[in-house]
């Protein structure tokens, strides 16, 4: 599942052209200077963004895999990357995929 002995590895270019079209094609980008992919969310109100952010964050518990985020109230900007391998991963692209079915839900 895109991991070597337990460890995340960088993607490769073939995975990148595989995978990152799907997630810009949602509104996802890519990050200027950083191997990362970064997006803003706007919901109805305060709870919705929270919410949001709750479900979010016990599946990133799930996958020992978090989140770079900052909320003002009904506005969630998103960054991921893999500390571990120092840029984007399977992870990354597997809790954005989450991420953006937890939006839908909540629109």
């Amino acid at each position: 599942m895109g991991c070597l002995a337990g460890k995340a590895h960088r993607l490769s270019t073939e995975e990148r052209e595989q995978l990152l079209p799907n997630l810009r094609a949602v509104g996802w980008n890519e990050v200027e200077g950083r191997d990362a992919i970064f997006k803003e969310f706007h919901f109805k109100d305060f709870n919705r963004a929270f919410g949001f952010m709750t479900r979010v964050a016990l599946q990133a518990e799930k996958l020992d895999h978090h989140p770079e985020w900052f909320n003002v109230y009904n506005k969630v900007h998103i960054t991921l990357s893999t500390h571990e391998c120092g840029g984007l991963s399977e992870r990354d692209i597997n809790l954005a995929s989450f991420i953006e079915q937890v939006a839908a839900s909540l629109s």
